[in-house]
């Protein structure tokens, strides 16, 4: 076997591949030996058809398909062990038979989408925003508050009209420009009001609404909305609300607290719920900070991203997703039926997202490699070692129990450390002013 290779369009790799007639030979005769069974000839036991018969019976091409796959499961892993250093092929290639006259063998060319060359023309001196969060105390007695859920009862509502908190049971059919989209209509549908499930100014416009009741709000969607059809386009939803429940809960006490949350008193309780939240905030503002870094340097930074990689980003997306909905005890399929969606149509909504997640990574990769951030000697086993006092283990004794893949995962942690530590260092960082509330207007007298 012998090849040749060549830069194609769009991130690819043109691999020429020649086999010689002597291996084109062995391909044929393993694949008489895997697919003879599947054929019969008249006067022949099913799988003892002698090869040249069934070849004539059938034609010649009744074992090419299954040689070629033998020739390519064979040898393309081999091609691209060799060729690691000058590209990573991202996708499965696409094959096709280049050519193949008897007393020669068989040429076989295969496009081989591969991670694309990143061009950065900057990404130290730039101005980027941080992000940094406070914790109220209005968010301290909220958060306090959901040690009550276990404990809540639901009740259902008659007397009055529908709030935020308040879970509602509606149907809902919505349209853009009076035509349905996919995904836009359900019914006997339960939504908690305020949650932010749905786009901005949906779940407003239901609160309010009484218990048979049925009306149309407008909203809009979001710019950046998942679905390139729906971006910014205004639509119709038509609301019926069949049902109104709310949530009743006991009183949060010193004795509610003992046993549920390791404290013994409330005051107890509150002081840790705003550690815990003070530690969520900080590290929702650094990874806010660091994704708001990368974005900026994605600005100055191009590359022609192959169509494999967004549809592998698109994969794992909904594979996050699928997920997501099985710790809610739904599957894929159903919620899809649910929403009356194709796959074809939920993939769609990722689409816009994968192709900028593709860039960060493909961008973090290139500044690692540029400047040569690596794990120094010692800096793993330290890392380990405070997982492992954790869970009351020696380094020694967790070592021979981690998952290669778990350590895998922290040599990558402490690179791209590394790697934010350098660009926080390397570029001006500023926190944007809350802008101050508008004043309510005097109402006339």
């Amino acid at each position: 076997m012998k090849y040749t290779q060549a830069v194609g369009e769009k991130s690819t790799v043109k691999l020429t591949i020649g086999f010689t007639e002597e291996e084109w030979k062995d391909a044929l005769n393993k694949s008489y030996l895997k697919v003879r069974g599947k054929y019969s000839v008249p006067g022949f036991r099913k799988g003892k058809v002698p090869k040249p018969v069934l070849e004539n019976y059938y034609g010649k091409g009744v074992l090419f398909e299954e040689a070629f796959n033998f020739l390519y499961s064979e040898h393309y892993p081999v091609i691209l062990e060799k060729e690691k250093a000058n590209f990573t092929a991202v996708g499965e290639p696409s094959l096709d038979v280049e050519d193949m006259t008897e007393g020669n063998g068989v040429t076989l060319t295969a496009i081989v989408p591969v991670k694309p060359e990143v061009k950065i023309e900057t990404y130290k001196g730039l101005k980027i925003r941080k992000f940094e969060y406070n914790v109220s105390d209005a968010e301290v007695e909220t958060e306090m508050k959901k040690i009550l859920e276990s404990a809540a009862t639901n009740a259902e509502v008659t007397d009055r009209a529908c709030k935020n908190g308040d879970t509602v049971n509606i149907d809902f059919s919505g349209s853009v420009d009076g035509e349905k989209f996919p995904g836009g209509t359900a019914e006997e549908y339960d939504l908690v009001l305020g949650s932010g499930s749905f786009i901005p100014g949906f779940e407003d416009g239901v609160v309010g609404m009484k218990i048979g009741e049925s009306k149309d709000i407008t909203v809009k969607f979001p710019e950046d909305y998942q679905a390139d059809n729906l971006r910014g386009k205004q639509a119709v939803f038509n609301i019926k609300l069949h049902k109104i429940t709310e949530k009743q809960y006991p009183e949060l006490t010193d004795e509610f607290v003992k046993g549920r949350a390791g404290v013994e008193t409330v005051e107890e309780y509150r002081k840790k719920t705003r550690e815990r939240l003070e530690r969520n905030a900080a590290n929702k503002g650094r990874d806010e900070t660091e994704n708001s870094i990368i974005t900026e340097i994605c600005k100055h930074a191009t590359a022609e991203i192959p169509d494999a990689m967004i549809e592998n980003e698109i994969d794992r997306m909904v594979q996050d997703f699928s997920y997501r909905l099985m710790y809610q005890g739904l599957k894929l399929d159903d919620y899809l039926k649910y929403m009356q969606l194709s796959m074809e149509d939920f993939r769609a909504q990722f689409k816009a997202q994968a192709q900028p997640r593709v860039m960060s990574q493909l961008v973090i990769d290139k500044l690692v490699k540029t400047e040569g951030f690596k794990v120094e000697d010692g800096e793993l086993d330290a890392k380990i070692e405070e997982q492992a006092k954790s869970v009351g283990k020696t380094l020694e004794e967790y070592k021979k129990t981690i998952d290669p893949r778990q350590v895998e995962y922290i040599s990558n942690d402490i690179i791209i450390t590394k790697l934010f530590d350098f660009l926080k260092a390397n570029n001006e960082l500023f926190v944007e002013e809350a802008k101050p509330a508008k004043k309510a207007a005097k109402k006339a007298e």
